[in-house]
């Protein structure tokens, strides 16, 4: 194996309202990624990395300055980056991938990493989904309603948005977080999923805002990244094997 390393994690949460410090936050992520650059072949951004994205046709959201700049800095010089959408960052069209030079990915990937099969998904889609978010997930990707919504003026649908996303925080930190109930949706997705894909070696999800690792037969294993917004935690995967770690 190369001794090159491949690197995940998931919501970062950058901009959100209910975290105090946001220039710190947003710091903290570039730091990391400059203490990476030196052995990282490619980055996996698995979903929910900003709290809140519309592009417009001509105008695109303000901040994430530092963070957008990193990110360009390292996929200029020949990391492979690929994000992929997670339900706060969904509306991800063309100009993050022409600018940035990196991959976005709305869904599910499978990528063989050195010999190893890699199941990667922000983890919103799969399984069971509960009959209210698969409605709003699904019209939230409704063309026709992205549409309508980029004819709203900024003004009220970004205050909008935040308020949305403080909302929810407050119900997820109602009913518990972790929800017990999401993970246990990973699981039976990936235990249905493997019976018919016996080849992936690993599951990486990101979305419930809990790490953990768990395995799931002989030689699979199911990997969930944790946030960034207590934990700052990631997984890295090298010629040691896959590793979950904490960013200090």
């Amino acid at each position: 194996m190369s001794e090159k390393a491949t690197y995940f994690l998931s919501d970062l949460h950058l901009g959100a309202p209910y975290m105090s410090h946001t220039r710190e936050n947003e710091l903290r992520i570039v730091a990391f990624l400059d203490s990476i650059k030196k052995d990282a072949e490619t980055i996996y951004l698995l979903g929910d990395i900003l709290d809140y994205w519309y592009e417009y046709r001509y105008v695109v959201p303000r901040g994430y300055v530092r963070f957008f700049g990193k990110l360009a800095e390292l996929a200029d010089s020949g990391i492979r980056i690929v994000w992929l959408k997670g339900n706060h960052d969904i509306w991800i069209f063309d100009y993050l991938p022409n600018e940035l030079g990196i991959e976005v990915v709305d869904g599910s990937i499978v990528e063989d990493i050195h010999g190893k099969k890699f199941f990667l998904s922000h983890g919103d889609g799969v399984g069971k989904l509960d009959p209210s978010f698969k409605f709003i997930r699904g019209l939230f990707r409704s063309k026709f309603c992205q549409w309508a919504f980029s004819g709203i003026h900024p003004r009220w649908t970004v205050p909008f948005a935040y308020n949305w996303s403080v909302h929810s925080r407050k119900e997820g930190e109602a009913r518990g977080i972790p929800d017990e109930s999401l993970l246990k949706n990973l699981k039976e997705f990936v235990k249905d999923y493997h019976k018919e894909h016996p080849e992936i070696d690993y599951f990486v999800f990101g979305h419930i805002h809990v790490l953990s690792r768990e395995e799931i037969s002989s030689g699979c294993e199911m990997v969930v990244l944790g946030e960034w917004i207590r934990t700052f935690s990631y997984a890295r995967f090298a010629s040691e094997g896959l590793q979950l770690l904490k960013w200090k």
